[in-house]
């Protein structure tokens, strides 16, 4: 099996660039593999692909396995409900 080189440009900082995770103005790193653009964060560590419109591209698309569930407050209170019987309902004998 023949491998691919990899070809790799020098990592550049972006001026004015703001990281969308962290929103950290200039911290955000661009390189090319392969003529593929790549951009990471040194402020948090954020890293992702662009595209040809330099949109950046998911790694995995979103679907309700593998996205968190929203879960509900824990901080609403719980309270135990508790039924007697009528004693002015009976049945009638009969039944």
């Amino acid at each position: 099996m023949s491998e691919v080189p990899v070809i790799k440009t020098k990592k550049r900082f972006i001026a004015g660039a703001v990281c969308p995770a962290c929103s950290e103005p200039d911290k955000l790193m661009m390189w090319s593999e392969n003529d593929v653009p790549h951009r990471e964060c040194v402020a948090c560590g954020y890293a992702d692909t662009l595209n040809e419109q330099g949109l950046s591209v998911p790694k995995e698309l979103g679907t309700r396995v593998n996205t968190v569930a929203v879960k509900p407050a824990q901080d609403s209170k719980v309270q135990t409900v508790q039924f007697f019987p009528n004693p002015k309902l009976k049945k009638p004998d009969g039944q």
